[in-house]
């Protein structure tokens, strides 16, 4: 018997504040919410979801619910594939106020060879528009 092909389903990051979360998710990365709950959000980016655990999120799940060491807001690194070129991606962060931290810079993505660049979250996660447009 083949291996099955096995994709991530979805990534879990933590807010310190879910409205101003909601905001830059919806505005930066396109995101639906889902699930608004008190403690918990679910976003749809294009085919993927993430997850996000505000602040309380121990009220909300059990332990069996969490990992060992819960993710905390601003330790996390995302990388999204950008539909356009870098050129654009650049464009579009600067119309929507978000600073780039880092890049360009030639990176080895899920699809190979492409073009990136780094911008932070509110939290302060490290986020990646990675280009694969020519």
């Amino acid at each position: 018997m083949s291996s099955p092909v096995i994709r991530i389903d979805h990534c879990v990051i933590a807010s310190t504040d879910l409205a101003r979360s909601d905001a830059f998710y919806r505005d930066v990365l396109g995101a639906e919410i889902t699930a608004p709950m008190e403690f918990f959000r679910q976003y749809r980016i294009g085919g993927q979801m993430l997850n996000v655990h505000g602040p309380g999120i121990a009220k909300l799940a059990t332990a069996d619910l969490l990992a060992r060491d819960p993710v905390k807001p601003g330790n996390s690194d995302l990388c999204f594939e950008f539909p356009g070129t870098l050129e654009e991606a650049q464009a579009y962060l600067a119309e929507r106020g978000v600073a780039v931290h880092f890049g360009p810079a030639d990176r080895e993505g899920a699809r190979g060879a492409g073009r990136s660049v780094y911008f932070r979250d509110p939290d302060g996660s490290l986020l990646e528009f990675i280009s694969y447009a020519g």
